[in-house]
This record gives structure tokens, C-alpha cells and sequence, in this order.
């Protein structure tokens, strides 16, 4: 077995458990962090180029083989989210260590708990070990959510926290009436055991995959469910809020995994019924976001209103249920988790230099560096309102193509086309409001820190990567749809491990 696999998910569990043990020793404390954050970095674009191949790689702790045993699984989508999620960390972290982690230094340890989460999420072949993941990335992010103090961060904090318990209810409910019908809860497993299923079993089958569609859509924040996301990220520390922008990624990838290994096309009478439900809910979604974006009076709230909106874009692509569809959708995926979070990290650094207006958008005092966050915020606007020349216009545009021409595919068109002017329209009121339409007195607030302005500009290039390779970027895109079209191949390899 190839033991680098496990790798993600050890890694930030030693970082973790190393850095609760040396409470007090801040400065200790921020090495190891973000030592551990590069060499995660490292570990996942070994393990993405593994991938490329093509090949499926198990994994099985304990050496105890499927459909018992626990596995973890490699193939490319899970490395690229890997990728994507290492990333993401390292420059949060590396945006938190120039002071953004106080008070106290207990956040550097809740991301790599959380960083557990989210990997094993990515890894795992299971379905009962999703939901551990899961649990635990949650548990994290509980945390996280209320570093910091404070009332508006507490009043959040409920909220949420509520809203994933009754989630992770849910999530049991589903995944033991899968259990109950088939005996096993390994995902390649569950596969093949619905294309056998008994008709009697499959209205129980289908309301278990409602319930798992419901509890990934949540995580997702797609509507219904997602009035508990803008406050909850506008309210978190903004190295938190960057790294929370994978969190909804984690239920989109879900959905992908389970709704095509298990609900895809091999399934029989179950065979896509999930597409159905999620073509209106991702137009949906789409629309409230954007007016949510529209209506927002803090710089916070909106870009979590764009991370919603970000959502519906991934959906709708997903639930075309095309090579194409998908690709695209993985690609803007990329994007949207890069732009958002870094868009997170440039709104903390403008709000520290407003006194106390923070972030509202609103009429106020000439920032200390207006010209040099004024470049950023514009470069971000663009970049996430979808325009040439960013990776969010490529994405978008190949979504549209894989749509068509049909009535469906017209009502995306206006949406997405619609969405990316009101969206401008919305970033260009609150810039207006911090950068042209100020007071003559500049703001008092000291200038922001080099590291910390290095980690923006480090989210912001590797966007421009994004762009710049968007040619291999999309080759690979395309090898992990094809992949997860012909879920046959999950099915063999996991097979083909157990007699080993």
C-alpha cells in the first residue's frame, strides 16, 4: 500500500494534538502551523500528480480489506480537492500568523482539526466514515466560528451550530436505512448493491438518498438551506472565514461522489433521480444569492452571499450530468474557493484601516493605502463576477456551452449572464463607497502588514495560475469527469483489492 495516501489526514492530526500541548508558546506555535500548512502543500501535489494517471488507489487501514474495512480512496477528484484545501490553508495560515490569530492561540490547532475533517471527508470510500469526517470538521469549525468572542460571533455560533446538529441527525437517519437495505456502507459497494436492488426496497432506497441530499445540501448552503451561512462567515475572524470557503465545497463534493458511484447511472430505477431536484434548486440558489449580494450593507456579508452564489454555478453545472457540465464545474470550483478566499482575507485588511465603520458599505475616511487595496479589490471584483480575462469567465463560459440551447439551458444563460452584471453592480457600490467616494481625512489606522498583504497577493496569483494553465488545468478537469462518469472503474478497483 502506498502509506503517502494516509498522509493528509496524519499530518494535520499530529500538527493538531503538537499545538494544544504547547499552549502559551505563541510564536512556537505559529512555526509549527505553518511548517505543517507547506508541507501539506507538498504532500497533496505528490499525491496529484499520483492521480494523474488515472489509476484508483485504496488504502486500508489496518490492512482490513472492503466492504468491512476502512478505506481511504485516491483518484483525482479527491487529490485535486486536496490540492485545492492545502492551498486554501496555507495562506490563511499564513495570513493568520502575522497577529490575525488573537486572541489566544488555540486557532492554529481548531484549522488542523479541522484540516483533518475536510481531508478524510475527501479520502474516505465510506459512507459512515463521511459522516465521522464530517463530524469532526464540524467540530472544528464550531470552534473557529466563535475564536475570538464576541456577540455577534456567539449569536452565529448558535445558529449554526443547531443547524449541523439537526443535519448530522439526518445524515445517520439516511445512511442507516441504506445500511438497513443493502448490509454495507462502502460507497463502490452501495454502487453495485442498487443496481441489484429489489423494487420493493427502492422507495426506502430513494428517501435515504433524499435525506443524504438534503443534509450535503446544507453543508453545501444551496436553497433552501443556506440563510445560516452569510452571517455565520461574516462574523468569523477573517483566516477563518478564508478557510471556510472549502467548507461548502465539501457538501458539493459529496453530492458528486455519492450521486454518481452510488445514484449514478448503474443504479436502475434510482439511476439520476437526484439531477431532478437539483437542476430548480441550483437556479435557485443562484438568484438568492446574487440578491443577497445586492442587499448586503456589510463587504462580508456579501462575499459570503457570492460564495452562495458560487454554489448554484457548481450545482447547476453538476446537475447537467454531462462530461462537459462537469468539467467545467470543477474548474470554476477551483476558482470560486481561491477568489472567495482570498476576497475574504482583502475585506479584513480594508476594514482595519475604517475605524469604525469595519466594513459597512458606507461613506467614509480615505484609507491609509487606498490605491494599493483599490488594485486588489478590483482585481478581485473582476475575478468574481466571472469577466475576462480571470479563470470565473473560462469556467462560466464553458458551463454555458456544456448547457446547450435548450429552454432549460436559455434560463441558465439569463441567470448566469444576469447574475455576473449584478454582481459586478454589487462589488462596484461597495468599492465606490471605500475608495472614491471618502473624506478628505485619511484614516489614522497603521498600514497593513507586508506577510499579511504577501498572502493576499498569493491567493490573488494563484488565481492568475488558475488562468494562466487554464489549458492543463481543464485537460485535467475533463480526466476526473470522465472518471467519475464511468463509476465501474471505482467498483473494479475496490474489488480487485479485496481478494488481494
Amino acid at each position: 500500500m502506498n502509506h503517502v495516501i494516509f498522509a493528509p489526514i496524519v499530518l494535520p492530526l499530529i500538527t493538531a494534538i503538537l499545538l494544544m500541548l504547547l499552549a502559551g508558546r505563541r510564536r512556537l506555535i505559529r512555526s509549527i502551523s505553518l511548517l505543517s500548512a507547506t508541507a501539506l502543500v507538498g504532500v497533496t501535489a505528490c499525491l496529484l500528480m499520483l492521480a494523474s494517471d488515472g489509476e484508483i488507489r485504496l488504502y486500508a487501514p489496518g490492512n482490513w480489506a472492503p466492504p468491512f474495512g476502512i478505506i481511504l480512496v485516491l483518484d483525482r477528484l479527491s487529490a485535486m480537492m486536496l490540492m485545492v484545501t492545502a492551498v486554501l490553508a496555507f495562506f490563511s495560515l499564513a495570513y493568520a500568523v502575522r497577529g490575525h490569530d488573537a486572541p489566544g492561540d488555540r486557532l492554529h490547532g481548531m484549522v488542523h482539526f479541522l484540516l483533518v475533517g475536510v481531508n478524510g471527508a475527501f479520502l474516505t470510500g465510506d459512507l459512515f466514515n463521511l459522516f465521522v469526517f464530517f463530524e469532526i470538521l464540524l467540530i472544528s469549525s464550531y470552534g473557529l466560528l466563535l475564536h475570538g468572542r464576541g456577540v455577534e460571533r456567539a449569536r452565529s455560533g448558535l445558529h449554526y451550530v443547531i443547524v449541523n446538529l439537526i443535519g448530522s441527525a439526518l445524515f445517520l437517519m439516511g445512511v442507516s436505512a441504506l445500511y438497513g437495505i443493502t448490509g454495507s456502507l462502502n460507497m463502490a459497494d452501495l454502487g453495485d448493491k442498487m443496481a441489484k436492488l429489489d423494487p420493493a426496497d427502492a422507495p426506502l432506497a430513494a428517501t435515504a438518498g433524499i435525506l443524504l441530499l438534503v443534509v450535503f445540501g446544507l453543508k453545501a448552503a444551496m436553497a433552501p438551506f443556506y440563510f445560516w451561512l452569510p452571517r455565520a462567515y461574516a462574523a468569523a475572524s477573517a483566516p477563518v472565514a478564508a478557510m471556510f470557503a472549502i467548507m461548502t465545497k465539501v457538501g458539493v463534493y459529496s453530492i458528486i461522489r455519492v450521486y454518481t458511484q452510488i445514484f449514478g447511472d448503474n443504479a436502475e430505477t434510482l439511476a439520476n433521480f437526484a439531477w431532478f431536484w437539483l437542476w430548480p434548486i441550483a437556479l435557485v440558489t443562484l438568484v438568492m444569492g446574487l440578491l443577497g449580494a445586492l442587499s448586503a450593507r456589510e463587504l462580508r456579508v456579501q462575499i459570503a452571499y457570492l460564495v452562495i452564489v458560487s454554489v448554484g454555478t457548481l450545482l447547476a453545472g453538476i446537475a447537467l450530468n454531462r462530461e462537459a457540465g462537469l468539467a467545467a464545474s470543477l474548474y470554476y470550483l477551483v476558482h470560486s474557493t481561491l477568489i472567495c478566499g482570498a476576497m475574504f482575507l482583502l475585506a479584513d485588511l480594508i476594514l482595519r484601516q475604517r475605524g469604525e465603520l469595519l466594513d459597512h458599505i458606507a461613506e467614509g475616511p480615505r484609507l491609509r493605502q487606498s490605491a494599493l487595496l483599490g488594485v486588489l479589490f478590483f482585481i478581485g471584483a473582476v475575478a468574481v463576477a466571472g469577466l475576462p480575462p480571470f479563470s470565473g469567465f473560462i469556467g462560466k463560459l464553458l458551463l454555458l456551452n456544456a448547457a446547450g440551447a435548450n429552454d432549460d439551458a436559455l434560463v441558465l444563460w439569463l441567470i448566469v449572464l444576469g447574475g455576473s452584471l449584478l454582481t459586478l453592480i454589487a462589488l462596484s457600490r461597495s468599492g465606490s463607497m471605500f475608495f472614491w467616494q471618502t473624506k478628505d481625512k485619511i484614516a489614522t489606522a497603521p498600514a497593513a502588514d507586508l506577510g499579511a498583504l504577501l498572502a493576499v497577493i498569493g491567493l490573488f496569483c494563484c488565481v492568475g495560475a488558475v488562468t494562466v494553465l487554464a489549458n492543463p488545468v481543464l485537460d485535467y478537469t475533463q480526466a476526473v469527469a470522465r472518471q467519475l462518469l464511468e463509476p465501474g472503474a471505482y467498483l473494479q478497483a475496490v474489488q480487485q483489492f479485496r481478494v488481494r
